[in-house]
């Protein structure tokens, strides 16, 4: 291949990879700029009859994610988020495990375990007129 050619050819492919990543850039501009946010997310989860939830219980409410708690004082709910770094964490026998990063929470939210540093939100329960209970995430 002659110096000319192997020079042209360089030229011309540098040409169209600067061009290339330049579109791909404004691409994404546009996308940026043409940004609609969604729907707020829902705080309010109607959860249910407050018959479905006996005394001394601990339900799971996976839509949520929270855990209903029914006791003596009536009732309460934990968010199920990690505080952390927001996963999801799980009920097992001694209480609260998050699967991401292995933070553990006693039965009340409490960290037993990091890398977490703050105990899990305690959410709103609240009895409408109709009976059910509303669990609220704001």
């Amino acid at each position: 291949m002659p110096p000319s050619s192997r020079r042209d050819f360089l030229k011309l492919t540098t040409t169209f990879l600067l061009s290339a990543s330049g579109l791909i850039g404004l691409a994404g501009l546009m996308r940026f700029l043409d940004f609609q946010p969604g729907p707020d997310p829902q705080t309010e989860f109607d959860v249910g009859l407050e018959s479905t939830f006996p005394p001394d219980s601990k339900t799971v409410i996976a839509e949520v994610p929270a855990l209903l708690i029914h006791n003596q004082q009536g009732y309460s709910a934990l968010s199920l988020i990690c505080t952390h770094l927001g996963c999801t964490v799980w009920q097992d026998t001694d209480g609260l495990t998050c699967p991401c990063h292995g933070s553990r929470f006693d039965e009340n939210g409490k960290v037993l375990q990091g890398p977490a540093k703050k105990t899990l939100t305690t959410l709103r329960v609240e009895l409408n007129s109709a009976g059910h209970l509303i669990v609220h995430t704001d």
